[in-house]
């Protein structure tokens, strides 16, 4: 019996290819298709009752929407850092002040959600215990992270991974420091508890990336998108997904032939913010703090103390080079590792023409045993690959913060065939940048609106409030230093003070607010573009 057969044109955005589904007579435990699962899409189900009540509420619609009148709205947010988690709060706050959180079905990209999601209702309630929270943990000093006690209690974490079945890496540890640097003690929980976060729709389905790499290969010419929901993990290029508890466990042609403990959602952290070496995400401060203690981090570093050999003063000075040694060869893995992530598509044949190295089937990625993982902006910093995918229909998409990546995405999404507004603006134009900007190819109804608000100080300076001025008094408050070379919101902090964190907040918060009308009016046009689409259809 052929397992094997061809199977009807299969679409991932920007590409068709023949895909090839598995018959066998006995079920695989790696999900094989396009489609959406079904615990997603009876998410999806659940959240339009949610999203269709919102709308009418805030649009004032006469009459309520049925489902295939109700647009899917998302928000994509970038980073990991102290400014990140800041600026995400801000953001959030700002939607749910707008009574608009609960027309969003889909939040991708910034790990500082995750936080969120230990609270089942959190979208419901007020923000302002886990903000302050957060500014708590953003304030404080980060060093204890790497303390000498800190790094064997990582030492013995790892081990235990080890004897568990799984291949530790720096990240591994990188992630245990995220976890000490963002919360007071250790963080039980792991990607498939988010599902009570869902389970009645009651919140928007958060979605991570990671971006899959080879050694020695530039990721322009070999890299694939890893998507992570409270559901599924897998490979949107290929059709394969498996049960997010069963990630990081041994596959072999599609079968589960090795069950691990599903990782602590901190390691998920140690992918998501690792862009093997950058500065922006490892100070180097404290690297050159833990290269003494890698003889706990792994038995394969050693370190030992030479003692100094006596002077002989009549000789001349002179200096001898020896080629890298044990502890620079552990500081160079150390500053480039990636993790090493067994895959679920080991042993399985599925071919895509995405890159270069796709025509080579020696090159693909499913004849590797292991997954070699780091964060999406080692290619361009954005988070919207999963919500172009042409199952969950994105109607708008609200995203955050640089607009670098969001030209790139056009850029490659364009190249790919994946429909998207061109998100351009002129030289001049990103001088003066405004608060908000409105992205949308009228041409094309398969192409999402794009709601795009930049990380600017502008009205924020002179009001307080939208509509409401600041008093002299206040317009320090309104000084946000976000581009100096002193500004406290540099990348490469680790900390932020409860002050700069406050206007950060503030500023964001502020910036949504301000544009609330833009907001309403796109939704205003999705709605009424669902509608038309709908007709169209039924006309034909």
């Amino acid at each position: 019996h052929n397992p094997l057969s061809a199977s009807k044109t299969a679409i991932f955005p920007g590409l068709r290819m023949q895909g090839l589904l598995w018959k066998s007579p006995k079920e695989i435990d790696v999900r094989l298709g396009y489609d959406l699962c079904p615990d997603e899409k009876s998410f999806l189900q659940k959240r339009k009752k949610v999203v269709a009540a919102c709308l009418k509420d805030i649009l004032h619609l006469e009459q309520g929407l049925q489902d295939h009148e109700v647009p899917v709205v998302a928000v994509t947010m970038t980073g990991g850092g102290m400014r990140a988690l800041s600026a995400m709060y801000g953001t959030i706050w700002g939607l749910q002040r707008l009574k608009l959180l609960d027309c969003v079905s889909y939040i991708t990209g910034l790990l500082s959600v995750i936080k969120l999601y230990e609270d089942r209702d959190w979208s419901y309630k007020d923000l302002g215990e886990i903000i302050k929270n957060a500014r708590k943990q953003a304030a404080k000093s980060k060093m204890s992270a790497f303390s000498l006690e800190s790094l064997k209690a990582y030492h013995k974490e790892l081990c235990q991974r080890t004897i568990a079945g799984y291949k530790t890496s720096f990240i591994d540890l990188w992630g245990l420091m995220i976890e000490a640097m963002l919360n007071d003690g250790n963080n039980n929980h792991k990607l498939s508890d988010q599902r009570w976060a869902v389970s009645r729709g009651q919140n928007p389905l958060p979605i991570y990336l990671a971006l899959n790499v080879k050694d020695n290969v530039a990721t322009q010419d070999f890299r694939e998108w890893l998507e992570f929901t409270p559901y599924e993990v897998g490979f949107p290029k290929y059709g394969a997904f498996v049960r997010a508890e069963d990630f990081g466990s041994e596959f072999f042609m599609g079968h589960l032939m090795k069950k691990l403990p599903e990782s602590r959602i901190c390691f998920m952290q140690g992918i998501f913010l690792y862009q093997g070496g950058n500065e922006t995400f490892i100070h180097t401060q404290m690297i050159m703090s833990i290269v003494p203690m890698l003889c706990y981090v792994s038995s394969n570093w050693v370190f030992c103390e030479v003692p100094d050999l006596p002077e002989r003063p009549h000789e001349m000075p002179t200096r001898m080079f020896t080629p890298a040694g044990g502890l620079s060869n552990a500081l160079r893995n150390l500053l480039t590792d990636r993790p090493a992530v067994l895959s679920c598509c080991h042993g399985l044949c599925l071919y895509v023409a995405d890159t270069a190295l796709d025509d080579s089937p020696n090159q693909l990625q499913n004849s590797s045993e292991n997954l070699e993982l780091v964060d999406t902006a080692f290619f361009f910093d954005t988070s919207c690959p999963p919500l172009l995918r042409p199952e969950r229909k994105v109607d708008v998409i609200l995203t955050f913060f640089r607009f670098p990546p969001l030209e790139r995405a056009f850029t490659y999404f364009s190249e790919q065939g994946i429909p998207f507004p061109k998100t351009l603006l002129s030289d001049e134009e990103k001088k003066n940048l405004k608060e908000c900007y409105v992205f949308e190819d009228a041409q094309n109804p398969d192409a999402p609106i794009v709601i795009y608000f930049p990380l600017v100080n502008d009205t924020f300076q002179r009001y307080f409030a939208p509509g409401v001025e600041r008093s002299t008094a206040e317009m320090s408050l309104g000084h946000v230093d976000l581009s100096s070379v002193f500004s406290p919101y540099s990348t490469r902090q680790v900390s932020l003070q409860e002050e700069d964190f406050n206007k950060l907040l503030n500023l964001t918060n502020y910036n949504v607010q301000n544009n609330a009308s833009t907001i309403l009016q796109v939704l205003h046009k999705a709605v009424e573009r669902k509608k038309h689409t709908q007709a169209s259809q039924a006309a034909s």
